[in-house]
C-alpha cells in the first residue's frame, strides 16, 4: 500500500515539498519503475513520484540488480508525459549531466559520469539511471525516469558511493527533483554546451576499454553514442555496457 512515510513525511506533504502533481510512497516494493508503469498506464499526471523506502528486486539497466537497503537511498522512478520524443536517445545522459551538478553540493567529492547511466564519487558507484518509455501509434505515452542513489554507501557492494555524512534523503530529492524535470524537458540531441559539461564530469575518457568495444574512450557523441579510437578506427557504440580493461 502507498501509505508509507520518507523520513517523516507522507505523501502528500512530499509532493507539497517538492512541487510534484503526487506522490506514491511505499514501504517495501519489488521495483518502483513496475509500480510507475502501472501507475502511468492508469492515467497519473505528469511529475509523479513513486518512491519505496526498500526495493526487493530493484533492477538497473540490462536487468542487473540494483541494491536497495531500506533507508539507505533514494529508490524512486519519475513519471513524465513529455510532447516531444526528440530527447529520448540522450535523456539518460540529460538526467545524469543534471543529477550530477544538482547533487555535487550534497556529495563529499566531485561527482562524474560513466556512459551510459551512472554517476560516481571516486571510485565508488554513487547512482545508476534506468529510463524506459511506453509508446502508442508512434507516439510516447510516457517516460518512467528511474533512479537509484546511495545516501550511505551500501555493504554488500563494492565499491561504492554515498553523500556526504547528515545528507538526508528529503534534501537529496529537493535537489534531484528539478534537475530530473528539466532534464526531461530537453529535447533534440545534447548541446555543444552539455557535452562541454559532460566531459569536465566525464570518468572515462582516455582509459582504455574491453566494451562494448577494444580501445581508448574518446568521449560520447551529441546523439548519445560512446566514442571508442580502436585499432580498426573511431567507432560509435550505441548499446551496451562500458567496461574497461583493468576491470576485466
Amino acid at each position: 500500500m502507498a501509505d508509507a512515510t520518507l523520513d517523516g513525511l507522507s505523501a502528500p506533504s512530499l509532493a507539497a515539498q517538492l512541487g510534484l502533481s503526487a506522490c506514491e510512497v511505499y514501504e517495501c516494493v519489488g521495483s518502483t519503475m513496475d509500480l510507475a508503469h502501472e501507475a502511468a498506464g492508469r492515467g497519473v499526471a505528469a511529475d509523479t513520484l513513486i518512491i519505496a523506502n526498500a526495493q526487493d528486486a530493484g533492477r538497473g539497466r540490462g536487468g542487473r540488480r540494483w541494491s536497495s537497503p531500506a533507508g539507505g537511498g533514494l529508490w524512486m522512478t519519475l513519471i513524465e508525459r513529455p510532447s516531444s520524443a526528440s530527447g529520448l536517445d540522450v535523456l539518460s545522459l540529460r538526467v545524469g549531466l543534471h543529477v550530477a551538478e544538482a547533487i555535487e553540493p550534497l556529495a563529499v567529492a566531485p561527482v562524474r559520469l560513466k556512459w551510459p547511466n551512472d554517476l560516481f564519487v571516486g571510485e565508488g558507484k554513487l547512482a545508476g539511471i534506468l529510463i524506459e518509455a511506453r509508446w502508442h501509434d508512434r507516439r510516447v505515452e510516457w517516460v518512467a525516469i528511474g533512479l537509484g542513489l546511495n545516501i550511505v554507501p551500501p555493504r554488500d557492494v563494492t565499491p561504492a558511493a554515498g553523500l556526504a555524512p547528515g545528507v538526508t534523503r528529503v534534501q537529496a530529492l529537493q535537489r534531484i527533483i528539478p534537475a530530473l524535470r528539466t532534464a526531461a524537458a530537453g529535447e533534440g540531441p545534447l548541446t555543444a554546451e552539455e557535452l562541454s559539461r559532460f566531459a569536465a564530469r566525464d570518468l572515462s575518457v582516455g582509459r582504455l576499454a574491453s566494451a562494448p568495444a577494444v580501445g581508448v574512450v574518446a568521449g560520447i557523441a551529441a546523439t548519445g553514442e560512446l566514442m571508442v579510437d580502436t585499432d580498426a578506427g573511431p567507432l560509435a557504440c550505441r548499446s551496451g555496457s562500458l567496461v574497461f580493461s583493468e576491470e576485466r
